[in-house]
């Protein structure tokens, strides 16, 4: 199978990188295009004001200057010969649960993927302390070797978003088809002055606690499961349009 890397975390990632032995080890023709930096919390831009540029880093492998969805752009329209048959995006630093499917980049290279009616899944490792050795292995060597099922499962147009606890093979408890929850963060902003007397301000706080929905990806994901959650690369609830069309008439 042809098959595309991203991310968001760049292309020197520990994720990436493990993603990458992983789908060579299962003989699969490889090509990875990611940022050269971390882009973190892109979600879906795209770069269209500045130019962008795309620096070999071995065969079938590049370091771009722009977005995880720049990065699927440029490969799918340039950079690869043959439109990929699969992308896959990650294994990303830090679970992409609830709500964090909106910010993530790893989850726009995916969707930028499905959008284009291509098979696409996001992988990302749910980290829950300080550790020294995360599992990115583990967590490409699941998906990667549950493959076939997993691709076999996308529904056209849509992608598939995995989060695999950061625990040892021995300790995973498997895959589980789980909604999206709500991921609560703390509110934080921090204000600060700069050497001229000037504001600038850090935003964004750390993660709280995850709604109190026992069945939904975050508990699951924290229960050891690696949770996979099916997301619509089209946005319009179809059941809500309805009910709008019928107040329009009113």
């Amino acid at each position: 199978m042809r098959i595309l890397l991203s991310n968001d975390d760049g292309i020197d990632a520990p994720g990436l990188r493990a993603l990458e032995a992983s789908v060579r080890a299962a003989g699969h023709d490889l090509w990875v295009v990611a940022p050269e930096k971390e882009r973190s919390a892109q979600s879906h831009a795209l770069t269209l004001h500045k130019p962008l540029r795309a620096k070999a880093r071995g065969a079938q492998r590049f370091a771009v200057s722009g977005t995880p969805a720049d990065c699927v752009y440029l490969a799918r329209h340039h950079l690869m010969p043959e439109a990929p048959e699969l992308v896959l995006s990650g294994v990303n630093r830090g679970a992409n649960l609830g709500k964090d499917v909106h910010y993530s980049g790893t989850v726009a290279a995916a969707r930028e993927a499905a959008m284009a009616g291509l098979p696409a899944i996001a992988v990302s490792l749910h980290l829950t302390g300080p550790a020294d050795h995360h599992h990115y292995d583990v967590a490409a060597d699941m998906v990667v070797g549950d493959l076939p099922r997993l691709f076999a499962a996308i529904t056209p147009g849509n992608l598939l978003n995995i989060n695999v606890p950061d625990r040892p093979a021995e300790a995973q408890r498997g895959f589980l088809a789980a909604p999206l929850g709500d991921r609560i963060y703390a509110d934080g902003v921090d204000r600060r002055v700069d050497p001229w007397g000037r504001d600038y301000f850090w935003i964004g706080g750390g993660h709280a606690r995850f709604s109190d929905e026992p069945d939904t990806d975050g508990p699951k994901c924290q229960d050891g499961w690696a949770t996979i959650t099916p997301l619509h690369a089209d946005p319009t609830d179809h059941a809500d349009l309805e009910d709008l069309r019928e107040r329009l008439r009113t």
